[in-house]
């Protein structure tokens, strides 16, 4: 009997062991579920929703591949074209009484510009006027001399001065009328003198109004009169670059009121000698502003493109993040999704940088926002 109740004990105490043991696993093994970490995003890539709010912050182009600039951007100015460009002034003495145009108008040659009250133009009328009436009366005394010259009547030294009276009576009327043609006032006898545009194009400037007097001396002209589809780039080049700059060498040009487009130009001309104070020489290149964009006097940045066949592409500095002694960009893998991209920057500038451009051909890369990415990949990867 006491062997039996023994078994029975075992048997228990067996029992309760087994439940303790599966109940312990059991606990167990849900509690190191619960410690298991999250699965983490792929590093360096982020997607969003189609309409996720992030995506109105971020803009994305594709990379332009561009020759390789000689060396970092230079600062330029643009400035007229002269030889398509005519500064007007008063070549008379006088007064405005009227001005058909105003500075935006575009003109064509011969156009009269201003009416002017000129006393020195009513002298050189009234001079043109005598040596006429002077001439004509020399050539008749000279055909009457002749006339009796010829029947005996009157001696040679006689119809020779009036014949030499005739012929200065010509000089003098021819003197007086180029006088008048040269002020574009043939014909007019009025006293007043018409301002002509000497070229076609469109007034940028003008500095008369009516009743301003006006001068021959004056030290700024009357009218500026330009056609502005073509400029010049006026580059103050340092001496060690002045052996890789060649006429019809190809630059880009940027400027601050266009930051997201990049103009092209071509070298004209580059200066004999260098300024002693600044060791720099003044390189002239040619632009075309068939776009009417830009304006003389701007203030750019020029990169003269090198001539070989290494090609580089050309990233916006907003589209570059620094990481250590490493850039990064951030690529366009479809729409929403994004990828980080080691780059290897060969050339850094104020507002464009350049980049081997091998990896990148034919990719899209964010060009404002990668900030933004960068922060949540950074985010996710923690």
């Amino acid at each position: 009997m006491m062997n039996k109740k023994k078994i029975l004990i075992s048997a228990g105490i067996a029992a309760l062991s087994a439940i303790t043991f599966f109940y312990v696993g059991a606990v167990g093994s849900t509690e190191k579920k619960k410690d298991e970490p999250a699965p983490k995003p792929e590093t360096g890539r982020i997607s969003y929703l189609k309409n996720a709010p992030q995506l109105s912050s971020i803009k994305v182009a594709a990379v332009d591949i561009v020759s390789m600039p000689l060396a970092d951007a230079m600062n330029a100015k643009l400035a007229y074209d002269e030889t398509v460009t005519a500064r007007v002034s008063s070549p008379v003495l006088g007064r405005v009484l009227s001005s058909a145009v105003e500075v935006g108008d575009s003109v064509v040659k011969n156009r009269a510009l201003a009416e002017i009250d000129s006393p020195d133009l009513a002298t050189a009328e009234a001079d043109w006027s005598k040596a006429k009436a002077d001439e004509q009366r020399k050539k008749l005394s000279f055909e009457r001399s002749k006339l009796l010259f010829e029947h005996e009547v009157l001696a040679r030294k006689d119809m020779e001065n009036a014949e030499a009276d005739f012929r200065q009576a010509q000089a003098e009327t021819q003197r007086s009328s180029l006088r008048m043609r040269n002020l574009n006032s043939v014909g007019n006898e009025k006293g007043q003198f018409a301002l002509r545009a000497p070229i076609a194009g469109v007034i940028t400037d003008k500095q008369i109004n009516p009743g301003t007097e006006v001068r021959p001396d004056a030290p700024l002209p009357l009218f500026v009169i330009s056609d502005l589809r073509r400029l010049w780039v006026l580059i103050d080049v340092p001496e060690k670059y002045l052996q890789s700059v060649k006429a019809g060498q190809k630059m880009t040009v940027e400027l601050d009121a266009y930051p997201d487009q990049l103009f092209e130009a071509t070298v004209d001309r580059i200066g004999l000698a260098l300024d002693p104070n600044t060791r720099r020489i003044q390189v002239r290149g040619v632009i075309d502003n068939k776009e009417n964009k830009l304006r003389p006097e701007m203030f750019a940045r020029v990169a003269f493109l090198s001539e070989s066949e290494q090609k580089v592409a050309k990233i916006p500095n907003t589209s570059l993040v620094s990481e250590g002694m490493y850039s990064y960009v951030y690529i366009e893998k479809k729409d929403g999704e994004f990828e980080k991209k080691r780059v290897t920057v060969i050339r850094k500038g104020v507002s464009y940088s350049y980049a081997d451009a091998a990896p990148l051909t034919g990719l899209r890369i964010v060009t404002e926002g990668a900030l933004l990415l960068n922060a949540e990949v950074s985010a996710h990867a923690q």
